[in-house]
């Protein structure tokens, strides 16, 4: 599953988001998406029109994983549990209750995934 920082450095070519993907055997047509990053690719402010259709033609090749009260309620938790912020407590659960590993270039993110915040309380 890919964090929205991914799919914007992918979209921008930018090489560390290029090096994680590969070093993943990354395929887009196996990536899922967060409906969370898709708000946030969608909803930023300025977007052009070129951007926009980019952004499109790349979610078009992804599986959009919608919230469900299973995501909600994990997200909850994570966030009673640790500093993350709302959108990515959603991103790192829906990952989780998919099974799915998260490609994320947000190194407080990593350290968070990485530290095993308990969240079975």
């Amino acid at each position: 599953m890919l964090d929205t920082n991914v799919v914007i450095g992918l979209l921008k070519k930018q090489s560390t988001a290029v090096m994680l993907v590969e070093a993943q055997n990354f395929s887009l047509n196996l990536a899922a998406i967060s409906q969370i990053t898709r708000m946030e690719l969608l909803g930023f402010p300025g977007l052009a029109h070129e951007e926009e259709t980019a952004i499109l033609e790349f979610m078009s090749h992804c599986c959009v994983l919608g919230i469900d009260d299973r995501i909600e309620q994990f997200a909850i938790k994570l966030r009673r549990s640790s500093a993350c912020k709302l959108p990515d407590a959603i991103i790192v659960a829906t990952a989780y209750t998919q099974q799915l590993t998260l490609l994320t270039l947000d190194q407080q993110l990593v350290k968070l995934l990485e530290s095993g915040v308990d969240i079975s309380a």
